[in-house]
């Protein structure tokens, strides 16, 4: 690869915090609550079942069942004290089904009715079933991301207000505080993506996200190469030039390095930067167009879990690429029957330019290839299918083997993040044949659109151990929901850190 811009940062101490992750909400753990405390939380399981009796606190379960709590996760009701501080009761779900998901709807339903309190104090017992410092990180991941707001354009003072301070009450404070330390820079790199999609398209233009990578690279010990256009030109990546030829910003291809000492392995990520899609001359309806800005979340979801793996220690070599371009109708844009060629050699017929993030992953692919990693991951918002048939709480998941994939799977699981295992029929693949060229950018109208996607970013990655996951339906959030905020939710992040850090 020509090398065009490099910035290089050789530190790869775990302690520091990388500058470009902002803390949401500021995280301490007690023994006792502070006596500054303005709001305190007591977890409660069904039947009124305090999880842990704190400052002399009793809770009457005859007077929760007369109000409607049950118990439930995320469940919260003020009960009646005229002492300082106040207090609310949190529902837990039952002790034996208490798990990192649970702790972390209960934390952030507690930061979300906590009003006007600045300093608010949260006991949630021994955390069933979780270690101290696990339990820890997930109310800290809870909270956090409850807390995150995206305010750069707006009033200052008319932005909802969080706490300024959350206190975990329990035994073990050392443990808790490891804990929630984790928990914290995971969530400020889950806000860092949240913050490069709910970033308007004017503003997150190829070239300030190029930008956006050599600030994460300086501050959390990455090296970063950036492609300009005549260098994206020259390396024969023809997928994003083809892609970015219909808009006046120019392309820019990323590529990020983590690599700390003794690693035994090296992961490649992929992430699609399409900063804005219009459909190109396939154009998009208006209402089509609304959301679009948010058509980069996999190339955010990577730029900001590699943020956070030096803090987190993680010991894995890892590669980061993100081919990132806008996708517009002007004068010079292709045309639906145009051939592309990839950087690995093979043409692409393009008969829809509206399935333009897979001619971009084709080069970023291939480039990972080049590097021989252990395995590839790709995230991007790709098809519209995935979301009529997942919906947008659950994300498509496939890969070309079994061993790989199930690892991924189970790194979204421990996130919290839901994927759900798609197939990839060899029967289809005929689907993509082209009469003029290699492959084409669409299959059969109207049939398994997200299956065909995934088959031809396979073309792509030869034998290489990979997975894709289809974020186009749990990228963004229509309505907050626990800890997740209306817009760009940051899905992707948390399982990748959970997966690189096995």
């Amino acid at each position: 690869m020509t090398l065009t811009t490099s910035t290089t940062a050789t530190s790869t101490s775990s302690t520091s915090t990388s500058s470009t992750l902002r803390t949401l909400i500021q995280l301490d753990a007690a023994a006792r609550p502070p006596a500054d405390a303005e709001l305190l939380g007591l977890g409660v399981h069904p039947g009124g079942k305090v999880a842990r009796s704190v400052a002399g606190v009793d809770v009457d379960p005859r007077w929760l069942g007369l109000r409607g709590f049950d118990g439930k996760v995320g469940e919260v009701i003020a009960l009646p004290t005229a002492d300082a501080p106040a207090v609310v009761a949190v529902g837990l779900g039952p002790a034996d089904r208490l798990d990192a998901d649970g702790l972390r709807r209960a934390a952030a339903a507690f930061v979300r009715a906590s009003g006007r309190a600045r300093t608010v104090a949260l006991a949630l017992g021994g955390l069933p079933r979780q270690d101290p410092a696990a339990g820890a990180q997930a109310v800290a991941e809870g909270a956090s991301l409850a807390a995150y707001r995206f305010s750069t354009y707006k009033d200052e003072d008319g932005a909802r207000r969080r706490p300024d301070r959350l206190v975990l009450v329990g035994p073990k404070p050392r443990e808790l505080a490891a804990g929630l330390n984790r928990g914290r820079v995971i969530a400020s790199a889950v806000a860092l993506a949240r913050d490069l999609v709910n970033t308007p398209a004017a503003d997150m233009t190829p070239g300030r996200l190029a930008a956006v990578a050599a600030e994460v690279a300086e501050s959390a010990g990455l090296s970063v190469t950036v492609l300009d256009e005549h260098a994206i030109e020259s390396e024969r990546l023809g997928g994003l030039a083809g892609v970015a030829r219909g808009s006046a910003e120019p392309a820019r291809l990323i590529r990020l390095a983590y690599e700390p000492d003794g690693h035994q392995r090296t992961i490649a990520l992929v992430g699609k930067g399409i900063t804005f899609d219009s459909g190109g001359l396939s154009l998009k309806s208006a209402d089509g167009m609304m959301t679009m800005k948010t058509d980069m979340s996999g190339a955010a979801a990577v730029l900001a879990a590699m943020a956070a793996l030096r803090d987190l220690g993680v010991r894995t070599r890892v590669l980061g690429f993100v081919p990132a371009t806008e996708n517009m109708p002007g004068g010079r844009a292709i045309k639906p029957g145009d051939v592309l060629r990839a950087r690995n050699g093979k043409t692409i017929e393009v008969l829809n330019t509206d399935a333009e993030g897979r001619l971009v992953l084709a080069d970023g692919l291939s480039l990972a290839v080049e590097e021989g990693p252990d395995a590839i991951v790709d995230l991007a918002t790709l098809t519209g299918a995935v979301v009529t048939a997942l919906g947008r709480r659950i994300a498509g998941l496939m890969g070309n083997d079994d061993e790989f994939t199930g690892e991924v799977q189970a790194a979204a699981a421990r996130a919290g993040e839901k994927v759900w295992v798609l197939p990839l029929p060899e029967e289809y693949r005929k689907d993509i044949d082209s009469e003029v060229a290699d492959i084409k950018n669409i299959g059969a109208p109207g049939q398994a659109g997200t299956l065909i996607a995934g088959l031809f970013l396979k073309e792509f990655v030869g034998d290489v151990p990979w997975a894709h996951l289809d974020i186009a339906g749990t990228a963004r959030s229509d309505a907050d929901d626990g800890y997740i905020t209306k817009g760009g939710t940051g899905f992707g992040v948390r399982t990748l850190i959970e997966l690189l850090g096995d």
